[in-house]
């Protein structure tokens, strides 16, 4: 069992449902991201979705994309940020943590670390780092089995979005590859962006789990705790990025994990 698994599980016989925070790995400084994966968990966080920057995010709101923007300017990359998770994992080895990014990066460190037709150098070394799964936004399930094949191989999970213009067939679709959980996108539009339905979300869960049969998350648009405790009653998990990265944006980097653990310690008390 993965470590995402085996949290959920633990969630599952507690009656509690999982806080799954983002954040842009370098941002808003180069060195801090360890550092602040450490205050989430003290606030609560059961899982950590670190994003990979990348110069031309399709998913990503005004925030994430200037976070990632300036932790490219930090020289940030997929080294980086696997270093990172190396750092975090001295001192934390059950908190999973997951990397949500673009092809891109992957395909281009496979490119210069070599890949043998059996391999990809990216699963191994994130493996090696300590990574628990994947979500890359634009890996359509029709080109991922291989991908999805070698992180189970290498005991990592593969999550998938899903929206509300989902249909049953791309349900069942990613049903076939998914692992670990599923993030259910529950607007339209980028991260950030406009007003989350609660009654629409609610109305969606079900159908979903008709074909889904690993944990539900649900995230953009949640960005305080009446909203988090709101869709906790219906998902499994609840995602929170934009919030965190407008929080943490301007402070000092001495208060930078803090702030954020304040915040998810609020959020974590409301989903309890």
């Amino acid at each position: 069992m993965s470590r995402i698994a085996s949290t959920f599980a633990r969630l599952n016989a507690q009656g509690r449902k999982a806080l799954i925070p983002y954040v842009t790995a370098g941002f808003p400084f180069a060195d801090v991201t360890p550092e602040l994966m450490h205050g989430m968990v003290a606030g609560g966080a059961d899982v950590i979705e670190l994003g990979v920057p990348f110069s031309d995010p399709s998913a990503d709101g005004p925030v994430i994309q200037k976070a990632g923007e300036k932790a490219l300017s930090l020289g940030i990359g997929v080294v980086q940020v696997l270093d990172m998770v190396r750092a975090f994992r001295t001192r934390d080895r059950t908190t999973p943590v997951v990397l949500m990014g673009y092809a891109n990066p992957i395909e281009r460190y496979d490119i210069r670390h070599g890949m043998a037709t059996d391999e990809s150098a990216f699963i191994r070394d994130a493996a090696a780092a300590g990574v628990d799964g994947m979500l890359i936004v634009d890996y359509p399930p029709e080109e991922c089995a291989l991908f999805a094949s070698r992180l189970r191989a290498h005991g990592m999970d593969l999550i998938f979005l899903l929206a509300p213009t989902s249909t049953d067939a791309r349900m069942a679709q990613i049903a076939q590859l998914a692992s670990g959980y599923v993030y259910y996108v529950s607007l339209k539009g980028v991260t950030g962006a406009g007003t989350l339905d609660v009654q629409a979300v609610q109305a969606m869960l079900p159908r979903i789990r008709q074909h889904v049969h690993v944990p539900v998350g649900v995230g953009f648009g949640i960005r305080d705790a009446a909203t988090a405790q709101a869709i906790g009653r219906v998902a499994d998990a609840v995602v929170i990025g934009s919030k965190i990265i407008q929080l943490i944006e301007n402070q000092p980097r001495d208060r930078v994990a803090g702030v954020a653990q304040d915040f998810l310690r609020e959020i974590r008390s409301a989903l309890d």
